[in-house]
């Protein structure tokens, strides 16, 4: 029954979809712009929604992390592995070098795009005043972008991270939060205490959150513990700072 009734909703898309491109078709009939042909077309049958949709946690955390530097205005800033588009924006007006274990071939000026492993990075003790990891770490050691099984992968990567982090000089770190467990070959989620006692050397700045509800209530700056222990899988944005 439910398999007819999502076929019968499939074929009404398809009607009218296929109503749609031959009026529009027949609107076009005076106007010579642009070719049109059927073998051309591309359904796109979920656009149509009363709001834009986006992951709450990859438009947000970004967001939080250039505001941060923002503030900041380093002279030059090292990502580790976030999402991509995070380095391009904030390169428009620092400086910046972006590693990962899969190196991305861009091409823009103030980015500079290199290949390394978090757990070896091959930069100097107390080298680095301005770091990112953004919803990076999680993923560490579970094999899902051809790194190797290590179930300690992540704490690997936490303790470079610590070590390169020059006196005096800000990280931003960004983890799933609630309650601890791992989704394999996916991610980790870390409880807030979790976070806190891996980077007990720093010192925390700020903690803000993507909760669960964000579509809701959009992101939460300077939340609590008990508001991230309240998580499904939120977002955890860390300020750290190693202070001498």
């Amino acid at each position: 029954m439910i398999f007819k009734r999502f076929s019968q909703q499939l074929s009404a898309l398809n009607i009218s979809f296929i109503n749609a491109y031959f009026k529009f078709k027949k609107k076009s009939e005076f106007n010579n712009r642009f070719e049109i042909h059927w073998l051309d077309v591309t359904p796109c049958l979920n656009d149509k929604t009363a709001l834009s949709t986006f992951d709450q946690h990859y438009v947000y955390h970004p967001a939080w992390a250039a505001r941060i530097l923002n503030k900041l205005k380093p002279e030059e800033h090292v990502d580790i592995s976030s999402i991509l588009q995070f380095s391009t924006l904030i390169s428009a007006f620092i400086p910046t070098k972006f590693y990962d274990f899969r190196p991305a071939r861009i091409y823009l000026d103030q980015l500079t795009s290199g290949r390394l492993n978090i757990i070896h990075m091959p930069f100097a003790d107390n080298s680095i005043p301005s770091l990112s990891c953004l919803h990076t770490v999680e993923h560490i050691g579970l094999g899902r972008y051809g790194d190797s099984l290590d179930p300690e992968g992540d704490l690997k990567a936490i303790n470079e991270l610590i070590r390169v982090l020059s006196p005096n000089g800000n990280l931003l770190f960004v983890v799933p939060v609630g309650k601890p467990k791992i989704i394999f070959n996916a991610h980790r989620i870390y409880s807030y205490e979790q976070v806190m006692n891996y980077f007990s050397k720093l010192q925390l700045r700020e903690f803000s959150l993507i909760p669960d509800n964000s579509s809701d209530v959009g992101m939460i700056t300077n939340a609590t513990k008990e508001d991230a222990d309240n998580q499904r899988y939120g977002c955890g944005c860390f300020w750290f700072t190693k202070v001498v």
